[in-house]
């Protein structure tokens, strides 16, 4: 007994879409076949049947930047929560960041997520990040081999930045000894000033202390040394400045193994877009200029910057009501991020559809050596079908995240996911979306 499902369109190139017939078994695709190459003969006895109403059927997305917030912060999010939103964006496989309290530095805590991600966690894959630091004080190295052994996926100091650089270099060759990827977020604290806001129009229009460019572009151009010293593989986190990613870029041209990530956020949105003193629009790194939107764009689009990544992060209403100095940086990003790609640059033709895809699934499954981000026989099947007709409103009173910090409230947006399938299983469907077939 398996799974077919039918009438479902696959991106084979571009923006062209072929109907595709897709058989799954035991949790693996077992035949994706060409409805115009013959006719089905249909089910087998005791097949079920998803009849995807000519909708896209694609990989599973895979976020490599989330916070789940528990354990510690679970008044903004847990790990049931966070992945029945994840699901219903349409993401299968997600990795979250260590700043949890306890923090991920040690293997109980890890050990701990993942039980909870396999009790609670909605059948979506969960990678936690182990840290690279014990209580990501900068200040002592924990147990990479314990931490890998209990289930690590990568390093990272998420939420701060390292500042030591010895301490960088000693992470970086510890970590290439295990085989495993160093995740960083850059920033150099000494440039920081309890800023709220990029340093640029709305900084400057509002008063405020403005966060520099180079607070980023500092810690990147080290790391990037470091790299090469120790031939780790780097990961740059969420990238958001012009100056970094022309640092990625020189540094892959000349072989040094530095992967990067850049949000949603970066992508569609600048400091000038901001409405006002509203925390909604609070995010670390913070909304850059306009020049810095056009140039993370350019890196997505020519290779320097490798996936995306929501950098789901969510806070509770309260915290965000403090106003945009005193809150927490961050928005939820996990139930916006395909629908609001596709109808920025898909839709206008900046990007084709195959491109947004494949920074989506298969190019962040490849960075991270992950099986996942496929849909072909002997992968699993990890799956979402989109409505790309489907056009609405975002309203963060349907999320199904604990949160609702976004800037994205009332976009109308279009290419909406309906079915979220991890491993053959359903694990979320927009029921609405059901009967409209």
């Amino acid at each position: 007994m398996g799974t077919w499902i039918i009438n479902g369109k696959v991106c084979t190139g571009g923006n062209e879409l072929a109907e595709k017939r897709i058989y799954i078994e035991q949790g693996v695709i077992a035949r994706v076949e060409d409805a115009a190459a013959g006719v089905w003969s249909g089910p087998g006895a005791g097949d079920e049947v998803i009849d995807a109403g000519g909708r896209l059927v694609a990989p599973g997305f895979i976020d490599m930047h989330t916070h789940l917030r528990e354990p510690g912060f679970e008044h903004k999010e847990t790990i049931a929560t966070g992945t029945r939103s994840a699901a219903r964006g349409g993401f299968t496989t997600i990795a979250c960041m260590p700043n949890t309290r306890p923090v991920t530095d040690n293997p109980e805590t890890i050990k701990l997520i993942l039980e909870k991600a396999r009790t609670e966690g909605n059948g979506v894959r969960v990678l936690p990040y182990g840290t690279i630091s014990k209580q990501e004080l900068g200040r002592e190295l924990t147990d990479f081999a314990a931490l890998k052994e209990a289930g690590a996926v990568a390093f990272s100091d998420d939420g701060v930045g390292v500042q030591n650089s010895k301490m960088m270099k000693d992470a970086m060759r510890l970590a290439q000894s295990l085989g495993m990827t160093v995740v960083a977020h850059c920033e150099d604290d000494s440039l920081l000033e309890g800023a709220a806001v990029t340093e640029g129009a709305f900084a400057a229009k509002h008063g405020l202390k403005g966060i520099p460019n180079e607070s980023e572009a500092i810690h990147v151009g080290r790391d990037i040394l470091l790299a090469e010293a120790t031939g780790v593989h780097y990961h740059v986190c969420h990238v958001s400045t012009e100056q970094s990613v022309r640092l990625i870029r020189q540094a892959k041209a000349v072989g040094i193994n530095v992967t990067a990530e850049v949000c949603p956020h970066h992508l569609v949105l600048s400091d000038e877009d901001i409405p006002g003193l509203d925390a909604d629009w609070k995010m670390n790194p913070p909304l850059r200029t306009p020049r810095d939107v056009e140039a993370v764009l350019a890196g997505l689009e020519d290779g320097t910057l490798d996936i995306i990544v929501t950098d789901h992060a969510p806070h509770s209403p309260e915290e965000k009501a403090k106003g945009l100095e005193k809150a927490p940086f961050g928005i939820v990003g996990f139930e916006t991020a395909f629908p609001l790609l596709y109808t920025k640059f898909v839709q206008t033709g900046r990007w084709t559809l195959e491109f947004l895809l494949e920074r989506m699934t298969r190019k962040p499954a490849e960075v991270f050596g992950l099986e996942q981000g496929r849909l072909e026989a002997g992968a699993a099947a990890d799956l979402v079908l989109v409505d790309l007709d489907r056009s609405a409103a975002v309203d963060p009173d349907e999320f199904l995240s604990k949160s609702r910090n976004t800037p994205f409230t009332g976009w109308k947006l279009a290419g909406w996911p309906v079915l979220t399938m991890v491993a053959g299983q359903t694990v979320w469907q927009d029921e609405q979306a059901a009967a409209r077939r």
